[in-house]
């Protein structure tokens, strides 16, 4: 079960994680896509980003950037910024805290290797979102004092194979507004809406002004 739109009592809840951005200004949307990076889509995605001058956040798993180092440096040259999602994509309510801190420790440092600290800090800190958005309060904690732990607004459910491309395409344009942070993921499981709905996403709404900024 999931929900497109993050409910607002949810965010009341657990203020300690960023759900969107209060201050974002007029007409502005964060985009952020989770899972990779693969060449398989991260490339598909950096095109349409390229395409109408929109800059995302990816949040990656640091296997796939060992895998992969090249097309890592490929979202960093684009000037996107990057977060941690962990080494091994680990679900934080079936990890032992001191196991999923060093899995987080890990995907840190492969990160590092590449990108500069411009492009991994936000507001002084490190960018952190938990996979699956699972995460236990003695995590959060223990996490809190590096890294700003980052949540979600709306969730496209690309992933969802069940969801028809025009569906997930709906739902991502309904629950947008001004300072959502919004969730794809550049993934093979998404791979078939995403490259549906991102191209026709950042169409309507580029075409009625607003802008896609970094975290």
């Amino acid at each position: 079960m999931y929900w497109h739109k993050t409910n607002i009592l949810i965010k009341r809840f657990w203020p300690e994680f960023a759900w969107d951005v209060p201050a974002a200004p007029p007409k502005t949307i964060y985009l952020t896509f989770d899972d990779g990076p693969i060449p398989e889509v991260t490339d598909f995605v950096l095109e349409e980003l390229a395409k109408h001058k929109a800059k995302a956040t990816f949040f990656c798993v640091g296997h796939n950037i060992e895998k992969h180092p090249d097309v890592f440096g490929r979202v960093l040259a684009q000037g996107h910024k990057v977060g941690n999602h962990t080494f091994n994509h680990l679900n934080g309510w079936k990890t032992e805290e001191e196991t999923y801190l060093e899995n987080i420790e890990a995907c840190q440092k492969q990160m590092e290797a590449q990108a500069s600290e411009p492009q991994y800090f936000s507001q002084g800190k490190k960018l952190f979102r938990p996979p699956y958005g699972r995460l236990t309060n003695l995590q959060a904690q223990a996490l809190k004092p590096y890294y700003r732990l980052i949540m979600w607004d709306v969730l496209t459910a690309d992933f969802d194979q069940t969801l028809s491309e025009e569906k997930c395409l709906r739902n991502a344009i309904r629950y947008t507004q001004c300072g959502s942070i919004v969730v794809f993921h550049d993934s093979l499981k998404a791979e078939r809406n995403l490259r549906y709905v991102l191209p026709r996403y950042l169409k309507y709404f580029g075409r009625a002004g607003w802008r896609f900024e970094t975290l």
